[in-house]
């Protein structure tokens, strides 16, 4: 496989032969094509209407000043629509190659589903999402990820748990719902899941429940997906069946404008895939966010391609994916992944 580099010229004439022009599963195949725009001229092109088959591979930008902590639909403007990544820097442009060059099918599958996230709607999108994760647990750069990791996951072994995990607490008009597995750093697993899916169709069917309020108990608010449940899933039929017909995603987006989500310290993979869907986030400063998921050969699987772009701009949840780096706090807020910053929380 090889990684293309081309001006914005080069781009457009070769990709008006054909998408098939590049693609990861073609022959020769392409990884990823990096397209200069330093010294290309947009001001003529509406660059949301630009007539280009989109390539079945990434398509990173290389721009003079991509500025990623500026609001959210100020990147989108500043380069072609068919971008689907931009790298800050000649550092940042490798490690997204390098990531891309890992992971080429995940990374492309991943790109397609941020192309028409926002052209749907969150339960089209979502459905998307389901379909593509559920075949990527099935694929071979998952299966690799597992053989890798085969160690580490077999310490983590599922067992039982003496407490419940999510706590539910009424008090008055509001419904505290906390993620309650605090000695895994509330990793979110099937039993979560499904109780936490629990809480909130009370609240979906309660109208007196006018607030809820969403915590995890701990040091983390939520690390992600449970590792000792990957590789679990033998059907992917099954597995999509199950995640769409027990949607916490979608629960959190009907009752969005009702939910107030408190994040503290690691906010990875779900743990911001689900946040991200309420109306109003509340971070502490020693929040952190991540989306590792790609580097496993899959895709953000708990919501994080329907709501982030929404949230963030699909460029930037592009980046968080594909690149797998941690932003803190204060450029979560920035970007308005977070709402505000609860300063006074220790």
């Amino acid at each position: 496989m090889s990684v293309v580099h081309c001006t914005h010229n080069e781009f457009i004439q070769r990709i008006a032969r054909g998408s098939g022009a590049y693609s990861c599963v073609a022959t020769p195949a392409t990884e990823c094509v990096v397209v200069d725009l330093q010294e290309s001229d947009f001001s003529a092109e509406p660059f949301d209407q630009l007539s280009v088959d989109q390539p079945v591979c990434v398509v990173v930008g290389i721009h003079p000043a991509p500025d990623h902590v500026s609001a959210k639909g100020a990147l989108e403007s500043r380069v072609p629509g068919y971008i689907d990544v931009v790298a800050q820097d000649s550092e940042d442009l490798a490690n997204l190659v390098d990531a891309v060059n890992a992971n080429p099918w995940a990374c492309a599958v991943l790109v397609q589903l941020l192309r028409q996230s926002l052209d749907l709607s969150i339960g089209q999108a979502l459905w998307a999402e389901s379909m593509a994760y559920s075949n990527l647990q099935h694929g071979a750069e998952f299966s690799r990820f597992l053989k890798q990791n085969k160690k580490q996951h077999s310490k983590q072994r599922l067992s039982a748990e003496d407490s419940p995990a999510v706590l539910v607490q009424r008090k008055n008009s509001e419904l505290f719902v906390t993620l309650n597995r605090p000695d895994k750093h509330n990793a979110y697993s099937a039993n979560m899941r499904d109780h936490l899916c629990d809480a909130l169709e009370v609240a979906l069917w309660d109208s007196t429940i006018d607030r809820v309020r969403i915590s995890g108990a701990g040091d983390s608010f939520c690390a992600g997906g449970d590792l000792a449940e990957f590789g679990l899933a033998r059907d992917a039929a099954e597995a999509h069946l199950s995640r769409t017909s027990r949607s916490a995603g979608q629960l959190f987006f009907a009752l969005a404008d009702r939910v107030v989500v408190h994040l503290h310290g690691a906010c990875i993979g779900a743990g911001i895939e689900l946040s991200g869907f309420a109306a109003r986030i509340v971070a502490r400063p020693d929040s952190f966010f991540q989306l590792p998921e790609v580097s496993m050969g899959l895709v953000p699987g708990a919501g994080g391609t329907a709501c982030l772009p929404r949230r963030i701009g699909r460029l930037r949840t592009a980046w968080l994916a594909l690149s797998g780096q941690r932003i803190d706090a204060a450029t979560a807020l920035d970007w308005g992944l977070v709402d505000a910053l609860d300063e006074s929380a220790h």
